[in-house]
Order: C-alpha cells, then sequence, then structure tokens
C-alpha cells in the first residue's frame, strides 16, 4: 500500500510546486500593493510625443494610453504601416502618422522628432522570428542609432527615451535575446549619460494586449499572470510612460521599471488623471 501512495505523491508533487509558487506570487503582488502618492506639482511638459512601434502589441497600447491622455496634444506616429487605432487617431487630429521604412536613418523624421518632448520606443520581434544578426539589428542598432539622431536634433532642454525591454535579462544570460536586450540598455544609457537626454527601460514579464486586439488565449494568459504579478496590459505601459514623463526628475537615465513598478506607476497615474483607483 505504501508504494502506490508514494507514486501518487511523486505525481503529485509538481502540482503541489505549482501551487506554493502561485501562492507566494500573490503573496508577493500583495505586499506591494501600496499605492504610490499621486503627482502634486505640475506635471513636465509632454504636449508632443512620438511613437515607435505603435503598430505592435505594446505600441497600440501605449498609443490608446497617449490619446487618452489630457496633455498630451500631438502624437507623431512614425510607422511603416497604418492601423486601426492609427487611423482613429489621425482622424481625430491628434495622431500625425508617418510612414518611414529606414530605422537605420531618420533623415526623413528628424522635423518630427526634434519637436518631441518624449519619444516612447515599443519596435521589437519575437526572437523565434529572425536569425540572430536580424534581432539584434532590430533591438540595439535601431533605437542606439535613433537616440545618436535624436540628440543631434533636438533643442528640448530636456527630453525621455522610454525603452521597452524584456524581464530576466542579464550579460550572461544563455538566450542570445536577453542578452542583446542588456547591450541595447547599456549603449542607450551610455548615449544619454551627461546629455539632456534620459532613458528610462521599462522590463515587463507578459504583455496583455488592448481589449480591442486581444484574443481568447491572450486573455486567458493574462488573466494566468496577472494574479502573481507577472502581466500587464499595454496600455499600462503607456500610462506608466506618460506617468514616468509627468514626473520629471523623480527618474533618472539608467532607471528601470519591472512589471511590478508598471503596475504601480499606471494606478498613479489613473488617480491622477482619472481620479479612478486600481482595477477601475
Amino acid at each position: 500500500m505504501k508504494l502506490p501512495r508514494l507514486r501518487y505523491l511523486l505525481l503529485l508533487a509538481p502540482v503541489i510546486a505549482f501551487a506554493a509558487f502561485y501562492v507566494t506570487g500573490m503573496v508577493v503582488v500583495a505586499g506591494h500593493k501600496e499605492p504610490i502618492a499621486v503627482l502634486d506639482t505640475a506635471p513636465a511638459g509632454h504636449e508632443t510625443i512620438v511613437i515607435f512601434g505603435a503598430s505592435g502589441t505594446a505600441g497600440d497600447g501605449i498609443l490608446e494610453a497617449a490619446l487618452a491622455d489630457p496633455v498630451v496634444e500631438t502624437i507623431h506616429v512614425i510607422t511603416r504601416r497604418e492601423t486601426p487605432r492609427i487611423k482613429e487617431g489621425v482622424e481625430t487630429g491628434k495622431v500625425v502618422m508617418t510612414i518611414h521604412m529606414d530605422y537605420l536613418d531618420y533623415a526623413a523624421v528628424h522635423e518630427q522628432i526634434a519637436a518631441a518632448d518624449a519619444v516612447f520606443w515599443a519596435i521589437g520581434i519575437s526572437a523565434l522570428k529572425v536569425d540572430e544578426e536580424t534581432y539584434g539589428r532590430i533591438h540595439v542598432d535601431f533605437p542606439v542609432q535613433f537616440a545618436t539622431e535624436w540628440l543631434a536634433v533636438s533643442t528640448k532642454p530636456n527630453v525621455t527615451l522610454h525603452y521597452i525591454s524584456s524581464s530576466d535579462i542579464s550579460e550572461d544570460s544563455s538566450a542570445h535575446w536577453a542578452r542583446e536586450k542588456v547591450r541595447a540598455e547599456n549603449a542607450l544609457f551610455g548615449i544619454a549619460d551627461g546629455t539632456r537626454l534620459k532613458v528610462i527601460a521599462y522590463r515587463p514579464d507578459y504583455i496583455g494586449p488592448t481589449d480591442a486586439e486581444a484574443n481568447f488565449g491572450q486573455d486567458l494568459l493574462y488573466g494566468f499572470f496577472a494574479p502573481v504579478g507577472a502581466a500587464v496590459k499595454a496600455t499600462d505601459i503607456g500610462q506608466t510612460m506618460l506617468e514616468a514623463t509627468a514626473r520629471g526628475d523623480e527618474f533618472d537615465n539608467g532607471d528601470k521599471i519591472g512589471t511590478l513598478g508598471i503596475i504601480r506607476y499606471a494606478d498613479a497615474y489613473r488617480r491622477r488623471v482619472f481620479g479612478a483607483a486600481d482595477g477601475e
């Protein structure tokens, strides 16, 4: 009788371990629920912003957040293709769309980026879809070239580049994509060091699409990961970027904001702008 019971225990061990991990995650999230104080001073100016990657999952959420923001007056969307949300923004008069194909040369959009108070960078692709050289070009070379040219043409006294990176990355990771994300962060922080430019890196876990873009499977994944603090909505990222820009000197060049930070700053943004508590 003992052997069958032992077998059942062995079979249940992974389930028990996972349940313990999940509960621990929920406890950690609960411990970080203390809200961030609402900004009680005038927000730093961000009337004109630029979004790169607005046609992707994260970029669509950033654009949704920016369209709803009462301070943002002009959104320059630099993109390779139009989406329904970009079209909607153009029709409202708040979005100026520019079709741009070469992300190693920004001469054609110097006028747009020179006017920007902040740039929200959401260009990216899964490492499963491209080879390592292409992945590095997209995730490192594209934003590094942009930051270099932006500094050269911008006349604003202070500007911020919000760069979407990823969680669980390190320089000694066995995964090429993770090392490349760190290389991109370090390169961007280095370009900005001692200049008018400040770069903030966002390190989310799972990014849930906007309600308009999500399918059943994506909603299921978000619902599974969110309780343990391992998922954010794409719109949360946009709201956090707007909040970080508004808070100005509260953030320094080289700051990194993970999933729980994104959740908390998005909540602070909603309470400041819309008077809504977390989850409303």
